[in-house]
């Protein structure tokens, strides 16, 4: 096979970067420093349990109870529509056929640094193919691939994991707190705790002054049987229900520069938490124009309403939204992330009104006379004490991991291409997190 590289607009560059980049380092073929390896099939059922994971096109998507390849270890998505995926397993696993585990070919390659490249650069560009387009090895081989000393390698490959670990705790972090506010929710709105402790002569387990603001036994209602005092409310009296559109793309006018915020639920669908800090697209004055419901102000809930039914947010940014949502703005008593909450656990109630042939959609109209068990302002108040601190640090978390992902995502070109020290990256990072 003749060792010809791939040729970009700028000709014989490595593919990814941006194109002013000074390389410092010598630019090696792919084919040079790697092989990759086809994984091997395995049936559905026996991925079901076991300590091996196993990685297909798209990460892992599975357990086994035999390893393929002894880990630490790279692979590389192979062949379908979405994304191919990049990951590092430290651990054996197993790779299916659907993926590539990658083999060093050169004692001054470091595998994890050759990860983090690659999972920078992509893979989805070299796919071949329509109908099932899938990565060749020949076209992934003829690729240039920046190769510093091994030492600069391991201290790139640190620098970006201290990144990726910091981002990863965040996530993780953020798990942690949303379950607790769900719990809190679960416990307070829907299993009423509070009020079945006292009926029963139990100890609530609260404070005097929370546990003072419940009472003690239950009443029918015509939403069944609800705290005594409570009432029995629509989700359209708590909260301004309002759905938005989207201006004609065939209009520049719109979009061209525009400022203001404007969501989709594709928007949603990529979150970590239920946290909205900005949106792929933007509108102009003029677009926002032709929008009914406007710039909604930030701490709106966001539900998207088809396709599917249940992505949630809370916008932390003015915003604009398509069509493709029910947004609400609460009332002056009542909490957005008592909202939210309430939302994800009225999901299947949600969904029993919604209608349609292609998909389903729930309308406005049909949201708006939701019905729930509605506690006194007090009981709001003490809710809303204790969840938003809980919701609070979920937005800095998400601000955090932002910024890290910006840093590493803007310094790494420069970095890997020898143009950025590592010293200086390294005070960076360290100044960050």
């Amino acid at each position: 096979m003749e060792d010809k590289p791939a040729v970009t607009e700028a000709g014989l560059y490595p593919r990814g970067f941006p194109l002013n980049l000074k390389w410092n380092w010598p630019l090696v073929l792919a084919r040079k420093l790697v092989t990759l390896n086809y994984g091997r099939a395995l049936k559905a059922d026996t991925r079901t349990h076991g300590k091996v994971p196993v990685y297909g096109t798209n990460g892992q998507c599975g357990w086994h109870n035999e390893p393929l390849v002894k880990g630490p270890g790279v692979i590389l998505g192979r062949k379908g529509q979405g994304p191919l995926g990049v990951e590092w397993c430290q651990s054996d696993f197993w790779v299916i056929d659907t993926a590539y585990f990658v083999s060093p070919l050169r004692p001054d390659l470091d595998l994890k640094y050759f990860y983090h490249l690659i999972k920078y650069v992509g893979l989805n560009h070299l796919k071949d193919g329509t109908s099932n387009p899938s990565l060749s090895r020949d076209t992934f081989g003829a690729q240039l691939l920046p190769l510093p000393p091994l030492p600069i390698q391991r201290a790139i490959a640190h620098i970006l994991d201290t990144l990726d670990d910091k981002i990863e705790l965040n996530r993780r972090m953020n798990e942690t707190l949303e379950a607790m506010a769900r719990a809190l929710f679960q416990s307070w709105f829907v299993d009423f705790d509070p009020i079945r402790a006292k009926a029963e002569g139990r100890d609530t387990g609260l404070p005097p002054h929370i546990a003072n603001l419940f009472p003690d036994r239950f009443e029918d209602s015509e939403f069944g049987e609800i705290p005594a005092g409570w009432k029995v409310r629509t989700i359209g009296e708590l909260a301004n229900v309002v759905g938005g559109s989207t201006p004609s793309t065939a209009k520049p006018e719109f979009w061209e520069d525009g400022t203001h915020c404007w969501a989709t639920p594709k928007d949603l669908a990529s979150l970590n938490a239920p946290v909205l800090l900005n949106t792929e697209r933007r509108v102009t004055d003029a677009g926002l124009a032709q929008i009914s419901s406007g710039l909604l102000p930030a701490g709106t809930v966001l539900l998207s309403s088809r396709a599917p039914i249940g992505y949630l947010a809370i916008a932390e940014v003015p915003t604009a939204i398509n069509q493709g949502f029910i947004a609400m703005k609460p009332n002056a008593s009542v909490s957005n992330v008592f909202l939210l909450l309430w939302a994800r656990f009225a999901h299947e109630d949600i969904l029993s009104r919604a209608n349609g042939s292609t998909f389903l959609e729930i309308s406005k109209a049909n949201f708006r006379p939701l019905p729930l068990a509605s506690p006194s302002a007090a009981v709001f108040k003490a809710f809303d004490a204790l969840a938003q601190p809980l919701y609070r640090r979920i937005v800095c978390n998400e601000r955090e991991s932002r910024t890290l992902a910006a840093l590493r995502d803007t310094r790494l070109p420069k970095l890997i291409s020898g143009e950025l020290r590592v010293k200086a990256a390294e005070r960076l990072v360290e100044a960050a997190v």
